[in-house]
C-alpha cells in the first residue's frame, strides 16, 4: 500500500487500503464474537430454586447458593448447583449437554462410589448444574457452585488459551507477552496458510527491498527521480498486489459453497484449515447417529428375530423395512400370528408416548389445492373432490400416505416401542378406537422396580396384563423354569454386548373382579413375549461419510460420554473400527477415558496410534486427545454440540459445533453444522481440499507473473538510452495493470476451480510444507524464467532487430517524444506478449503435470486435440481470459491512454512476435509437464486409475462411496 501512494497510484493503494479494513472489520468482528463464550453459560444458570433454610421451603435465586444449602428438585426443575442427592423418587436427568449421554440419567441417591476417577457421567448419585430433572423427584445438598461445578470447570477450560506453563518471573512474563506480540504483528499465529503466507510476505518484502539496492547499485547509488521510480518499480513487480482481495473473494466464495453443503462459517481461515486435517474427533450422539432411539431386534418365541433396517427418521413407522429371520417382510401378513399379535399390542398399549405426523402443513396444502379448485376451503372436502377431483379427505395418523415430519413426545424408549406398533398398524391411539378395552390400572416405573404394568379391561371376558421392564427384574416374575429363563438372559446379554438397551416384555390375563389394588400380585407369573433391544441408530450416510475419510488418509475418533459397550458397536457398525484400520484390533483402540486419563503426557505419546473409541469422556479428556494430536503434529477436527465439548473445541484446529447444540459450544467452534449431520464434515473437507489446491494454482500464476517482470526488469538494465539511462522494459503503470487487474481476475477464476476427481482418494497435504511444496516452488521458477525470457526477447527484437532498431531515444520513461517510436513500440509488444502469456499459463496452471490438451482424461467428452470444452468448462475463467484479450486491444491502441497512461504505442507486426512467444512458451510448459508424467515426478506420478484399481490399493470396497456416479478418477 505504501509502495502504490508513493508512486502516486492512488487508485491501487485506494483499493489496496479497502480491502485491509474490511480483513481488518471482519476479523475484529469474528474474534469479538468468540471471546463472548463464556457469556453463553449464563444461559445454563436456573434463576430460582427451592431450598431448605432454618426448617422452611423457600424460593431462593441460584446465585445465592452456598454448599450445604438442602435443595428439593422436580419434574422441569433446572439443577441450580452440583447436588449430592440424599433421597429421591424415580428421578432421571437429562446430562446431554454434559456427558453425551443419549437418554435420561437415572439417579441413585442411596447408592456410594469408592473410585475417586469415575466418570461424570458414572456419578449417578450427584446431580449437575445445568441438568434437567425429566422424571421424578429429589432432594440433594449442594456441594459445588460458580466454577467449582462441572460447568464451571469447563468454563474454566474456555478461558485457558494454551497449555504452555505460566511465567512465573516479571522478566519472563515480558518477555513472553514481546515475542507473542511480535508473533501477532507479523502474522505468525494462526491456520497453516495464514502463517506461510506470513511468512512468505514477509520474504518479498526482504527481496523486494534486495532488487531495490540492485537498481541503486547498477546507478552507483546515484538515486535521482528516475533510479528512484525504476527502484520501486523493480520492487512492486515482485509483490502480489491482488494476493489478498483474490484470497478474500476465494475464502467468500468457498464460504457460500460450504453453506450450501450445511457448513456454516464463522471464521474465514477455519475454511483452508480444514483441508489439511489428519484426523477427525467426532462425537456420537447426533453426529454419527441420528441422536433419536429406534428399535433394532425384537426377539419373540413362536416367530422369530425382527430387525429394523434403513431408517432415516425414528419417528416416522413408514421409514426403513422390516425383516423377519433375515426376510423382508411385508406387513400385511402378519396376520393370523397371535404371538406377534400380542407383543406388539403389549407395546403399543403399554405406554405413554404419542407419535403422530405434523398436520399443518398437510391442511395448508391441501387448503391451497381447494381454494385452486373454487373452494374457500378445506372444511368443505367433499365439495371440492365433486369440483375438482383432485382432492381427497385427509388421511389418518396411521395412513402411510402421511409424508410430512412426524413429531413424538414422551421417553424416549417408549417411543422407539411405539413406532415399532405403528409399523403394523397398530398404534396405541388406534388401538383404543377399535378395540373395547378400558384402561383398569396402572403401575408406573418405579426405579426400584423398573418394570411397568399397565391392565386394561377386554369387553366383559377378562383382564390384559401388559407388562415391559428390565430383564433382570422381569425375569423373576415370568412363569417359565429356570432353564428358559437362563436362555433368556444369555440372548439379552448377548444383545448388550452390541451396545443395544434390552427390555423384556410380558403379558397374562386375569378374571374380571380381580383385585388391582396389590402391585406384587398383579405383576406375578407373568407369560414370556420376547425381548426388544433399542438404541440411537448411525445416519444412513454415516459408514461411507468414514470410509470416505479413511480413504482420504484421515483418521476417524470416536470420544462419546456412552457406555463402552454402545460405543463398540456404533463404532463396529459405522467402520470406525475395521481390519483396514491401524491398531483396530489392538487393545488401545478402545480405552475408557478414566484409563486414557491416567496416562501421562509422555506415555500417550508412547502409543503407536491414539484410541479410536474413548467412552465415558469428560471435557478435559477431549481437550487431551487435542493435545495428543497436536504434539505428533497433526491437524484435528471436534466435533460436539454439548457445553463439555466445548473446550476441546476451541482447543482444536478446527472446531465444529453442532446446529442443534448449545450455543457454548457453537461460540466456541469455527463451523457449525446445520444438520448435525457427520457426512457434512466429509463435503466440508472435501471444499477445504479443493479451496487448497485452488490457492496453490493462483498463486502459481501471480508468483509466475512476478518472476517474469523481475528477470525482465533486473535484465532490461541493460537497456540505455542516448543519455545511458535504463529504458523500462515494461512501465510501471503496465505491472500494476497487469498485476492488479488482469491477473486478478485470472486468479479468482482460477479460485472457482471446480474440486479435482483424486482430491477425497489422496491423503492431507504436509502440513509442515503448506501451499509451497517442491513442485509449485521449481514450476513457478520454469514458467516465471520461460515468461521472463521470452518478454525479454520480444522487447529485444523490436527495439534492436525490427525497423530503426537500435535507437531507444531519450526520455522515454517520463513520456513520449519524437525519438520514443522504437521505445514505445518495443513496450507495446512486451506488454502484449506478457498479457497473452498470462492468460494462457491461467489454463495451464489448471492442473500441475497434466496436458492442457488432455486435462480431465476421466471425461470422453473432454479428450483428444478439441480443447474448446475444456476451457468451456470453468466460465468465470474462460470469460476472465476473453476479457483480458479484449482489453488489450483497448489499452494498445486508444490514443491517449495508451501514450499518456501506459506509455507505449500501437503496434502492427509486432503482434507476429507477440503470438510467437506464446507458442514457444506453450511448447515449453507442455514438454516440462511431459517430463513429470514420463518420469513421474510430483504430481506426474499419479496414473488415471479405475475404481476396481483404487479399490484394490485402498483395502476398501468404494462402491457405495461412489455409488453417485461410476466413474474413474485421478
Amino acid at each position: 500500500m505504501a509502495l502504490s501512494f508513493g508512486i502516486d497510484d492512488y487508485i491501487e493503494g485506494g483499493v489496496i487500503s479497502a480491502v485491509i479494513a474490511l480483513n481488518i472489520v471482519v476479523g475484529f468482528w469474528q474474534d469479538y464474537k468468540a471471546e463472548k463464550t463464556i457469556q453463553s453459560l449464563k444461559k445454563l444458570t436456573a434463576p430460582e430454586s427451592m431450598v431448605l433454610r432454618d426448617g422452611t421451603l423457600d424460593k431462593i435465586k441460584a446465585v445465592d447458593l452456598v454448599p450445604g444449602d438442602i435443595v428439593h428438585l422436580k419434574v422441569g426443575s433446572i439443577v441450580p448447583a452440583d447436588i449430592r442427592l440424599i433421597d429421591g423418587m424415580n428421578a432421571y436427568t437429562d446430562e446431554a449437554f454434559l456427558t453425551g449421554e443419549s437418554l435420561p440419567v437415572e439417579k441413585t441417591p442411596a447408592v456410594t462410589f469408592d473410585d475417586e476417577n469415575l466418570s461424570t457421567g458414572d456419578r449417578t448419585n450427584l446431580a449437575f448444574s445445568g441438568s434437567e430433572v425429566k422424571s421424578g423427584r429429589c432432594t440433594g445438598i449442594v456441594i459445588a457452585t460458580g466454577m467449582q461445578t462441572e460447568v464451571g470447570k469447563i468454563a474454566h477450560m474456555l478461558r485457558q488459551k494454551d497449555n504452555v506453563p505460566k511465567e512465573t518471573t516479571m522478566a519472563g512474563k515480558i518477555r513472553r507477552k514481546f515475542i507473542n506480540g511480535v508473533k501477532v504483528i507479523l502474522g505468525l499465529v494462526g491456520t497453516p496458510l495464514q502463517v506461510t503466507l506470513s511468512k512468505f510476505a514477509l520474504l518479498l518484502f526482504g527481496l523486494a527491498i534486495l532488487l531495490a539496492i540492485i537498481v541503486f547499485s547498477a546507478s552507483k547509488f546515484e538515486v535521482g527521480g528516475e533510479v528512484l521510480i525504476y527502484g520501486i518499480c523493480v520492487a512492486v513487480a515482485v509483490i502480489p498486489e491482488s494476493l489478498i482481495a483474490v484470497l478474500t473473494i476465494t475464502i467468500a466464495v468457498g464460504a457460500k459453497a460450504m453453506a450450501r453443503s450445511n457448513v456454516i462459517i464463522r471464521v474465514s481461515s477455519a475454511i483452508e484449515a480444514v483441508g489439511g486435517v489428519t484426523n477427525i474427533c467426532s462425537d456420537k450422539t447426533g453426529t454419527l447417529t441420528q441422536g433419536r432411539m429406534i428399535t433394532r431386534k425384537a426377539v419373540i418365541p413362536g416367530v422369530g428375530t425382527l430387525t429394523v433396517h434403513d431408517t432415516t427418521d425414528p419417528y416416522n413407522p413408514f421409514s426403513g423395512h422390516v425383516e423377519l429371520n433375515g426376510q423382508k417382510l411385508d406387513l400385511d401378513d402378519y396376520a393370523g400370528t397371535p404371538l406377534l399379535e400380542t407383543f406388539l399390542r403389549t407395546i403399543s398399549l403399554c405406554n405413554l408416548s404419542t407419535v403422530e405426523p405434523t398436520v399443518v402443513s398437510d391442511f395448508a396444502a391441501t387448503n391451497s389445492k381447494a381454494r385452486e379448485a373454487g373452494v374457500d376451503d378445506y372444511n368443505d372436502t367433499d365439495t371440492a373432490t365433486e369440483r375438482s377431483g383432485t382432492i381427497t379427505k385427509p388421511p389418518t395418523v396411521d395412513s402411510e400416505a402421511r409424508t410430512g415430519p412426524w413429531k413424538a413426545t414422551g421417553e424416549p424408549t417408549e417411543i422407539a416401542l411405539h413406532v415399532l406398533a405403528m409399523r403394523f398398524n397398530m398404534g396405541r391411539e388406534k388401538l383404543l378406537r377399535s378395540l373395547d378395552v378400558e384402561h383398569a390400572a396402572e403401575f408406573p416405573f418405579d426405579s426400584t422396580v423398573k418394570k411397568m404394568t399397565v391392565v386394561y379391561k377386554n369387553g366383559s371376558s377378562h383382564l390384559d396384563v401388559f407388562t415391559k421392564g428390565a430383564t433382570e427384574f422381569v425375569l423373576p416374575v415370568l412363569d417359565l423354569p429356570e432353564s428358559e429363563k437362563a436362555k433368556i438372559i444369555e440372548e439379552a446379554e448377548a444383545m448388550a454386548s452390541d451396545g443395544l438397551r434390552v427390555l423384556c416384555i410380558a403379558h397374562k390375563t386375569l378374571p374380571i373382579g380381580t383385585d388391582l389394588s396389590e402391585r406384587k400380585a398383579i405383576e406375578n407369573d407373568l407369560n414370556y413375549l420376547g425381548l426388544v433391544a433399542i438404541y440411537d441408530p448411525p445416519r444412513l450416510e454415516t459408514k461411507g461419510a468414514v470410509r470416505e475419510c479413511q480413504i482420504a488418509g484421515i483418521t476417524v475418533h470416536m470420544l462419546t460420554g456412552d457406555h463402552p459397550g454402545t460405543a463398540m458397536a456404533i463404532a463396529r457398525e459405522v467402520g470406525i473400527l475395521n481390519d483396514t484400520v491401524p491398531n483396530a484390533n489392538s487393545g488401545t483402540a478402545v480405552m475408557i477415558a478414566k484409563d486414557f486419563d491416567l496416562l501421562s503426557d509422555e506415555e500417550v505419546d508412547r502409543m503407536e496410534t491414539l484410541p479410536l473409541v474413548v467412552a465415558r469422556c469428560s471435557p478435559a479428556t477431549k481437550v487431551k486427545m487435542v493435545a495428543a494430536l497436536h504434539r505428533r503434529k497433526l491437524f484435528c477436527v471436534m466435533t460436539g454440540d454439548g457445553v463439555n465439548d466445548s473446550p476441546a473445541l476451541k482447543n482444536a484446529d478446527v472446531g465444529m459445533a453442532m446446529g442443534t447444540g448449545s450455543d457454548v459450544a457453537k461460540d466456541a467452534a469455527k463451523m457449525v453444522l446445520t444438520d448435525d449431520n457427520f457426512a457434512s464434515i466429509v463435503k466440508a473437507v472435501e471444499e477445504g481440499r479443493r479451496l487448497f489446491d485452488n490457492i496453490q494454482k493462483f498463486l502459481m500464476h501471480l508468483l509466475i507473473s512476478n518472476i517474469a517482470q523481475v528477470i525482465l526488469l533486473l535484465i532490461g538494465l541493460a537497456f540505455k538510452d542516448t543519455e545511458n539511462h535504463s529504458v523500462f522494459p515494461l512501465s510501471p503503470i503496465e505491472i500494476l495493470w497487469v498485476n492488479l487487474i488482469t491477473s486478478s481476475f485470472l486468479a479468482i477464476g482460477l479460485g472457482l476451480e471446480e474440486s479435482q476427481s483424486d482430491s477425497m482418494f489422496r491423503p492431507p497435504h504436509d502440513l509442515k510444507v503448506g501451499v509451497f511444496t517442491k513442485e509449485l516452488i521449481t514450476d513457478k521458477f520454469i514458467y516465471g524464467f520461460f515468461m521472463g525470457a521470452l518478454c525479454l526477447a520480444s522487447f529485444s527484437i523490436v527495439a534492436y532487430v525490427g525497423p530503426g532498431g537500435g535507437n531507444l531515444g531519450a526520455g522515454c520513461n517520463e513520456g513520449y517524444n519524437e525519438t520514443c517510436d522504437v521505445v514505445f513500440r518495443a513496450r507495446g509488444t512486451t506488454y502484449a506478449t506478457i498479457t497473452l502469456l498470462l492468460l494462457v499459463t491461467a489454463w495451464e496452471v489448471k492442473h500441475f503435470s497434466r496436458s492442457l490438451f488432455n486435462l480431465y482424461p476421466e471425461s470422453s467428452s473432454h479428450r483428444g486435440l478439441s480443447i474448446f470444452p475444456t476451457l468451456w468448462r470453468n466460465r468465470f475463467l474462460f470469460w476472465a481470459v476473453t476479457a483480458g484479450f479484449s482489453i488489450l486491444f483497448a489499452i494498445i491502441y486508444i490514443p491517449v491512454i495508451n501514450r499518456e497512461v501506459f506509455k507505449h504505442g500501437a503496434i502492427g507486426w509486432e503482434w507476429g512476435v507477440s503470438f510467437s512467444c506464446v507458442v514457444v512458451y506453450v511448447a515449453a510448459i507442455e514438454s516440462w509437464k511431459a517430463i513429470k508424467r514420463r518420469f513421474g515426478i510430483w504430481s506426474g506420478k499419479h496414473k488415471v486409475l479405475t475404481l476396481e484399481d483404487a479399490e484394490m490399493r485402498a483395502g476398501l470396497d468404494l462402491a457405495p462411496v461412489i455409488s453417485r456416479e461410476k466413474r474413474e478418477f485421478v
